[in-house]
């Protein structure tokens, strides 16, 4: 059996990040910039589990757990906040959403 190296879990966690990063800096969608959000916390979160599995400890895993519960209340409050937009303004484009006076 192969197992993967650390090297390999932080190659696919950078990888994960930079996707996310320019998924950010480049899209123009509300929805597509809020996954592109979650990407990068859930590459994050890989980095600490490998980490935490390299040095044998748990820490790694527990922070993990905290991460992904503030995650959960993150995702209900953002895609609340992201319907309310659209509806308000009928479009989910961030170039659109520039002003907060209508």
């Amino acid at each position: 059996m192969m197992t993967a190296s650390l090297n390999a879990y932080v190659i696919v966690s950078a990888v994960l990040f930079a996707i996310g990063f320019f998924g950010v800096l480049i899209r123009r969608n509300t929805l597509i910039v809020f996954m592109s959000l979650e990407l990068m916390l859930i590459a994050s979160t890989l980095a600490l589990v490998a980490f935490s599995r390299v040095n044998g400890t748990m820490d790694g895993n527990v922070f993990v757990f905290f991460i992904l519960t503030v995650a959960a209340a993150e995702v209900a409050v953002g895609l609340a906040i992201i319907v309310a937009l659209f509806r308000r303004r009928h479009t989910a484009q961030i170039d659109q959403l520039d002003t907060l006076k209508n």
